[in-house]
């Protein structure tokens, strides 16, 4: 499809090329890219983030607006929205183009909603989100009268269990979710500090209970194990269970010393394990945070926090969930943009990608379907939403 057959004039689209779309610094084309990003300066005026780095004071960061000459830092500037949006709304006349794709293989923010379930009342303040691996079935966790809500593939309503309650079979304050291969539901519960097995109907198989502080993440390895953050003791456990009899075989704490540890996930890849940390205590206002990745073996190979971040990009960057890609690639879901970003394989930290910088609110969880769709869980829209590439095949650039 071309340019007029799009229902846009070209020399309308030159004309914003020239007049919007390029800085008027180093006259490149703004994008997606980390260095091509448009910023927005306090004094109105927009340029991109390479020349942002360029003009900042290596360790002040403040610099002069190069057309009016107000002061400014460049942890002051921003991501120009109506510029982003625009780049997508123009780029979408050229999304059949071999070419234009062809061009840019690598480029983040590729990613596109192609559609949205649950919303308020279907969900109400979710926190945590898993998918079935065998099936496709969405399940999350919420504030709900039912805590476990289980979607088709589609996003259809299927069922729900988990009332609150006191009884062990009770959901009080889920705070995560995570789907075996053998279908149980396994989510942890800070309610009675409790790690909770489900069978896929919502009959309950085991308690996990008065062993851990605070369990948090949750996750299930290639090998049908479980994986666990405590976040008060600064722990992450491995948990062997015999999910068809409800037996406990083994626990073992797999990592010590961490800084609040809540978000954890699993490259199915390579084996790789993710934690995501808060290193300011609980109930404090404190927004940094830290992702590590260990090795299959334990061993740490890769960490970067929220301060390591901001001086590659000036905005401030909380991470709230992690996730491995299919490719082992980190991704981030950041409540400050909001947005989704990939910091790259963990030997090569931080290689920073923005991937979704729009029609976000508060994503808190994330996973990648089988078709490589990337599933955003929007805490602050009581939503599902599902991210494809621009293809429509799902498959995420490399």
């Amino acid at each position: 499809m071309g340019e007029e057959e799009a229902g846009v004039r070209p020399e309308l689209v030159r004309e914003a090329e020239v007049s919007l779309l390029e800085c008027k610094v180093c006259f490149e084309r703004f994008g997606h890219r980390q260095q091509r990003r448009p910023r927005n300066l306090p004094c109105g005026h927009v340029v991109c983030l390479a020349c942002v780095a360029a003009l900042a004071h290596p360790r002040s960061l403040a610099f002069e607006c190069p057309f009016c000459r107000r002061a400014c830092r460049a942890c002051d500037t921003s991501d120009c929205l109506p510029v982003l949006h625009l780049l997508e709304l123009l780029g979408s006349t050229l999304r059949a183009s071999p070419a234009a794709l062809n061009a840019a293989p690598c480029a983040p923010g590729v990613l596109t909603c192609h559609h949205a379930f649950g919303g308020w009342g279907t969900l109400v303040n979710p926190t945590g989100l898993a998918l079935c691996p065998k099936t496709g079935r969405v399940v999350v966790v919420h504030d709900g009268k039912r805590r476990v809500k289980i979607f088709d593939s589609g996003g259809g309503g299927a069922h729900q269990f988990g009332e609150k309650g006191d009884a062990a079979h009770d959901v009080k304050y889920p705070q995560d979710v995570a789907v075996t291969n053998d279908f149980h539901v396994v989510v942890t519960d800070a309610g009675d500090r409790s790690l909770k097995v489900f069978d896929f109907f919502g009959q309950i198989k085991l308690v996990v209970g008065k062993q851990f502080s605070l369990p948090w993440g949750v996750e299930i390895t290639p090998q049908n194990q479980v994986l666990m953050t405590d976040t008060e003791a600064g722990t992450l456990h491995l948990l062997e269970v015999d999910f068809p009899e409800g037996v406990l075989r083994r626990t073992e704490r797999l990592q010590a010393q961490l800084c609040s540890p809540r978000g954890v996930a699993v490259s199915w890849l390579t084996g790789a394990i993710a934690v995501l940390e808060h290193p300011w205590p609980l109930g404090t206002s404190g927004n940094n945070t830290r992702v590590k990745v260990f090795s299959a073996t334990m061993q740490l190979i890769g960490q970067v926090d929220s301060f390591g971040l901001n001086l590659l990009f000036p905005s401030k960057i909380t991470a709230s969930a992690v996730v491995f890609d299919p490719q082992g690639n980190v991704i981030v879901a950041d409540t400050c943009g909001p947005a989704i970003i990939c910091l790259g394989r963990p030997e090569a930290f931080p290689a920073l990608k923005p991937m979704i910088t729009y029609d976000l609110s508060r994503p808190v969880a994330l996973a990648f379907t089988k078709e490589n769709s990337l599933l955003v869980l929007d805490t602050a829209s009581h939503s599902v939403k599902v991210f494809k590439a621009l293809d429509g095949t799902g498959d995420i650039p490399e």
